[in-house]
């Protein structure tokens, strides 16, 4: 039996093809609910990350198929979202559930004003014991669909990694994790745990374009890698069978499960998760002392690369991120100068540092000392 005692909060994401195998759509959603209301009855608090919103709007307008050109996805996201939230929203209310609509951009993680308003809107609404239903916002994305954050596997991985998950469920439409490509080998055998995503686990992910590929597969272990690195367990598993929630959180060994690396501290976890909008480059001195966990001094840095402002997280030579405590063109103008050099240049007063210890966070593979 598996302990998924203390886990507290829970997302759970359901894929599009969990949502579209099989003729009764209304009847797996139901099948879904049904095990979000349990989780609830447990003292648990579940997310949902679903995705869908595109396929309904296909078929509002009987189009077959997934649309290629952007605009029309585009156009079937705004068409099936609210199709989507409804289908969600009947299947929780039998169970006397809210269910409440979040769209997200990338700035709801990467701007911290917004993440933190993110992180209060969700606490509220599970303090009152309603059910968030989180998707990207495809229908206004000025970029390419799915680009935001690569797809929802990797959504729900930011939302459990941001908004302090103890564990992270993708339903899918394959049973398990294997060892390698089962489509290629037929003796190949599923994996119960798995306790990091090594290199040797990416290879057995396989080549081709299925769940078990570099566009199913491999995109499921990044999003494992995002939770992983916040100190959150994940389980990925059928999400076709009608009782897979109850048997995963009964404990039952099903599917597979991937352990969490070390627990971050909220802050932590948001800079890690944040798109860095410049990069600083920094000397060798500089490089030894962030790996004693120390500032960034002005000292160190060689060079500044991109624009950014006071509160933005940047990259550290793509060792690390941090929260600037500094804009760029202020980065600019005293790097490579002492910290009494600054202090006479800047006004006494004003730090001195370009990251704070506690604002900045190894990136993987990265020894912290």
């Amino acid at each position: 039996m598996r302990d998924l005692s203390n886990i507290g909060r829970v997302v759970i994401k359901v894929g599009t093809n969990v949502l579209a195998s099989g003729d009764n759509i209304p009847r797996r959603i139901k099948t879904i609910a049904e095990g979000l209301a349990d989780l609830r009855a447990k003292g648990l608090s579940p997310l949902l990350v679903s995705s869908g919103a595109i396929g309904f709007g296909a078929m509002a307008l009987n189009l077959e198929g997934r649309p290629k050109k952007i605009e029309m996805r585009q156009a079937c996201a705004a068409l099936g979202q609210p199709i989507l939230m409804e289908h969600w929203r009947r299947a929780l209310e039998k169970h006397r559930i809210k269910a409440a609509q979040i769209l997200l951009s990338r700035e709801s993680f990467d701007d911290r004003r917004s993440y933190l308003n993110l992180r209060n809107v969700v606490e509220n609404l599970l303090a009152i014991g309603a059910v968030p239903v989180l998707n990207e916002n495809d229908s206004v994305s000025t970029t390419e669909i799915g680009d935001l954050f690569g797809d929802n596997d990797s959504l729900s991985a930011h939302v459990a990694s941001k908004l302090d998950a103890g564990l992270l469920v993708l339903l899918t439409d394959t049973d398990a994790f294997y060892e390698s490509d089962p489509k290629l080998n037929p003796n190949a055998r599923p994996m119960s745990i798995v306790e990091q995503v090594t290199k040797e686990i990416k290879a057995a992910a396989g080549k081709s374009g299925s769940e078990h590929s570099s566009g199913g597969m491999i995109t499921k272990l990044q999003a494992i890698e995002v939770a992983y690195r916040a100190g959150c367990k994940t389980i990925l598993a059928d999400g076709r069978r009608d009782d897979i929630l109850r048997r995963i959180f009964e404990g039952e060994d099903v599917g597979t499960l991937f352990l969490a690396g070390p627990k971050m501290g909220a802050k932590a976890r948001w800079i890690l998760g944040a798109r860095p909008k410049g990069n600083v480059s920094i000397d060798a001195g500089a490089f030894e002392a962030l790996a004693k966990r120390k500032s960034l001094l002005p000292k160190g840095v060689t060079a500044v690369d991109g624009i950014f402002g006071i509160g933005d997280v940047i990259l550290i030579d793509s060792f690390y991120q941090a929260q600037s405590s500094m804009a760029s063109e202020e980065i600019r103008q005293i790097m490579g100068l002492h910290s009494k050099e600054v202090r006479a240049l800047l006004g006494r007063g004003r730090r001195t540092e370009v990251a704070r210890a506690e604002d900045i966070v190894a990136l993987r593979g990265v020894d912290a000392g």
